[in-house]
C-alpha cells in the first residue's frame, strides 16, 4: 500500500464537546456506514455511553475516502474519550496517529480537558488541527473561540475551523484538510531513528504496537494494533516481546467500524490480529509484537504504566460468585489496562469478621471510573457489588523506620504489634480550574473547604482566568470538590488535575466498635479535624440500619483506642409481667430482675452478626 495515501487521526476534546457526533459525519460523508444504520453517537456502541452520553472507550474505524483532487485516501481515524478519568485511552490513542483534531465547543469556549489533552497530543510531535464545533447553537460565541484556540495553538485564526458538527456545516472541508495537513505514516522520528528502518515492509521485519484488546470466547484475544514496520498476515507466527510467548495468528483485519478481515496488514495501518492466545492476563497494552524473534529486534516505545490514585475493597452480594467476578474483571482489564486488582490478605480478614466473603481490592483513576466499572460488572455480566468507600494510597513511616503502604484501613499498622507510625504522607495533585471571572468569589470560597492552595492566576481571555491550584487527591478525588465546583458557577468551569507527589499529613484510623467489637470493614482512614464528625455521620445512620437485639447494642467510633462518639439501639423487650395480676410488687420486680441479668449476661457472650444489607447500605458506592 503507497503510505502516502493513509492518514491517520484522533479526535480528542473537553467531554460533550461534539467527538463523537464529528465521527459520526466523517463515517456519512465517507461511506462507511449505510445511511439507514447511522444513529447518533455511532460509534459509543457500549449502552452505558449512550446512557451517560459520553465516550468512555475508543473507537478506531477506517473509511475510504475520495479527495477533492480524485485521489483515494484510508483514513483510520480514533474516536477518545473526553472525561479525565479516562485520560489513558487518550495517550494510548496519540501513540498510534499522526495528527489529530482538537474540537472545542462554541457555546463554552476552553475547557481545562482541552488544555490537558493538547498537551499530550503536543509531548506526541503530532500535527494539531484547531476545530471550532456548535457554531449552529444560538448561544455560540464562535468568533471568541476561534480566537481563544488560536491563541493557546499559536496559529493564525484562519487555520482555526469553524464547523457543525450536528448539521454538518464544513466539515467537508475538516476532512480536506486532514488529507492536505496530516503528515502520512513513516515521519515520526521519535519512533524511528534511522530514515531506511521507516518503509522496511518485510515480513520477518514485522512490529507493531498494541493499544488495546478485548476477548473473544471463540479466538481469545483479539489485540488491536498500529503497525509501525513489515506486514502481517493469517497463519504468521508473532511473538509478544514483554510477556515472551509466541502464537499463530488466526485472523487480520480492520475495523469498519466492527471487525472485517483482511487479507493482511501493512505498515502504518491500524487494525486487528486474533491471537488465538487464550489468557487474557498474557496479552498487555503497550507490548511489542513482532514477526519472530530476531536477535537485537528492539520493542518499539510503549506507553507509561498508569498508576491508580483511588481504591476499592469490592466483594460479590452472593460469595459464591467470587470467582465469576475475579474472571470478569480480567476481561474488563483486557478493554481498560489502568484497571489493577488483587485479592490481598487484609480483604481476606475484612470478610473472615464481616462476613462478605472474599473480596479484591480495586484501583482506578478516578471516581468516575470506578462508578463505570461497578456498573459494567452488574449489567454485562449480572455480578451484584459491594464495594468499600474509596481510598487513596498513603506513605507511612513507622517508628522502626519501616516505610508501608496504606491503601485501605485494613493496611493501618496495629500500634500492639510494633506499628506505631511516626509519620505520614498523602498524595498531592495539581489542579487547573477554568473559571468566567463572574464566579472568581464562589470559586476562592470552595478551595477554602477543601484545604487547596491556590499558587498562580493567569488570564485565558478577558472573560476567563485559570487558577492553579494544588490540593490533597483525596479532596479532589473523593470529596464533592467537582460537583462544587459545577454548581457554584453552573456548569461553566471544568478542570482538570494530575498527580504531583506526596506531602505530610495529619491522619488517623477511624474504627467503629459494635458491641465493643472492632468491625474492620467499616473503619476508614480520615483527617484528624474531621473524625469526630465522620464518625458522629456514620454511626446515625448505621443506627437506623442495623436490627435492634435482645439486649442495648452499643456503637462506638474511636481514633487509636479513645472514644469520640456513641449511640445505642435500645433493646428489644419482651413484658415478662403481662402474666401477673395482681399481688405484691415485688414479683414484678423479681421478674425484671431476672430479664436484666438475662440481658446482661446475653450482652457478655454475644457475638452481632451484621447482615449482608446492612454492609451493601454502609459501605455503597
Amino acid at each position: 500500500m503507497d503510505l502516502s495515501k493513509i492518514r491517520n487521526f484522533c479526535i480528542i476534546s473537553h467531554i460533550d464537546h461534539g467527538k463523537s457526533t464529528l465521527a459520526d459525519r466523517f463515517l456519512e460523508l465517507t461511506g462507511t456506514v449505510p445511511q439507514e444504520k447511522l444513529g447518533p453517537q455511532f460509534l459509543d456502541s457500549m449502552a452505558l455511553e449512550k446512557e451517560k452520553g459520553i465516550t468512555i472507550k475508543m473507537h478506531p474505524v477506517r473509511m475510504v475516502y475520495k479527495s477533492a483532487a480524485g485521489s483515494e485516501f484510508i483514513l483510520n481515524l480514533i474516536d477518545t474519550p473526553g472525561h479525565i478519568d479516562f485520560s489513558y485511552e487518550t495517550s494510548r490513542a496519540l501513540a498510534c496517529v499522526e495528527g489529530a483534531l482538537i474540537l472545542v465547543d462554541a457555546s463554552k469556549g476552553i475547557q481545562a480537558q482541552t488544555l490537558f489533552n493538547l498537551e499530550e497530543a503536543q509531548r506526541q510531535n503530532l500535527r494539531i488541527i484547531g476545530v471550532v464545533n456548535k457554531i449552529d447553537l444560538p448561544q455560540a460565541r464562535i468568533e471568541e473561540t476561534r480566537r481563544e484556540l488560536s491563541s493557546i495553538l499559536k496559529v493564525d485564526e484562519k487555520e482555526v475551523f469553524l464547523i457543525s458538527a450536528k448539521t454538518g456545516q464544513n466539515v467537508k472541508a475538516l476532512l480536506e484538510a486532514v488529507v492536505e495537513k496530516i503528515p502520512f505514516p513513516g515521519q515520526r522520528d521519535d519512533i524511528f531513528p534511522r530514515k531506511e528502518e521507516r518503509f522496511f515492509s518485510g515480513r520477518d521485519s514485522f512490529r507493531a504496537l498494541i493499544f488495546d484488546s478485548k476477548y473473544d470466547p471463540f479466538s481469545g484475544v483479539v489485540a488491536f494494533i498500529r503497525v509501525f514496520q513489515g506486514r502481517v498476515k493469517k497463519q504468521d507466527r508473532i511473538y509478544l516481546m514483554a510477556q515472551k510467548i509466541e502464537s499463530e495468528v488466526k485472523e487480520v483485519g480492520f475495523f469498519s467500524p466492527e471487525l472485517k478481515p483482511a487479507e493482511e496488514l501493512g505498515v502504518g495501518e491500524i487494525g486487528y490480529i486474533k491471537t488465538g492466545i487464550k489468557e487474557p492476563g498474557k496479552v498487555k497494552v503497550g507490548d511489542t509484537i513482532i514477526g519472530s524473534q530476531i536477535e537485537g529486534m528492539t520493542p518499539l516505545p510503549g506507553y507509561r504504566e498508569p498508576s491508580p490514585v483511588l481504591f476499592l475493597s469490592i466483594f460479590p452480594e452472593n460469595a459464591d460468585r467470587f470467582s465469576e467476578l475475579k474472571q470478569a474483571l480480567e476481561k474488563l482489564k483486557l478493554s481498560d489496562p489502568s484497571l489493577t486488582f488483587e485479592q490481598t490478605a487484609a480483604a481476606w480478614e475484612i470478610s473472615q469478621g464481616g462476613g462478605l466473603g472474599r473480596g479484591l481490592r480495586v484501583g482506578f483513576l478516578g471516581s468516575l471510573q470506578a462508578e463505570i466499572i461497578i456498573r459494567r460488572l452488574k449489567e454485562e455480566f449480572g455480578i451484584e457489588i459491594i464495594s468499600s468507600a474509596p481510598q487513596v494510597v498513603f506513605k507511612a513511616r513507622t517508628q522502626e523506620g519501616k516505610e508501608i503502604k496504606i491503601s485501605s484501613a485494613s493496611d493501618w499498622p496495629d500500634p500492639s504489634a510494633g506499628g506505631v507510625i511516626k509519620e505520614i504522607e498523602e498524595p498531592w495533585a495539581q489542579v487547573e480550574i477554568i473559571c468566567p471571572n463572574v464566579y472568581l468569589g464562589q470559586v476562592f470560597k470552595i478551595l477554602k473547604n477543601y484545604s487547596a492552595v491556590l499558587k498562580d492566576t493567569r488570564n485565558l481571555t478577558e472573560e476567563k482566568s485559570i487558577f492553579i491550584v494544588e490540593a490533597p487527591l483525596r479532596e479532589v478525588i473523593t470529596g464533592k470538590f467537582y460537583e462544587e465546583i459545577k454548581s457554584k458557577t453552573e456548569g461553566y468551569s471544568s478542570f482538570s488535575f494530575h498527580q504531583i507527589g506526596y506531602r505530610q499529613a495529619d491522619v488517623v484510623k477511624l474504627d467503629i466498635l459494635i458491641a465493643g467489637r472492632k468491625e474492620e470493614s467499616f473503619s476508614k482512614i480520615v483527617p484528624r479535624e474531621k473524625a469526630y464528625a465522620e464518625g458522629k455521620t456514620f454511626l446515625e445512620k448505621i443506627k437506623t440500619i442495623l436490627p435492634a437485639q435482645q439486649f442495648a447494642l452499643v456503637l462506638q467510633a474511636a481514633v487509636g483506642g479513645k472514644i469520640l462518639a456513641r449511640e445505642t439501639i435500645k433493646a428489644r423487650r419482651k413484658d415478662v409481667t403481662a402474666p401477673l395480676y395482681g399481688g405484691d410488687v415485688t414479683r414484678k420486680r423479681k421478674l425484671l430482675e431476672i430479664q436484666k441479668r438475662g440481658k446482661e449476661e446475653m450482652k457478655k457472650k454475644a457475638r452481632i452478626k451484621i447482615p449482608p444489607e446492612v454492609y451493601l447500605e454502609m459501605l455503597k458506592f
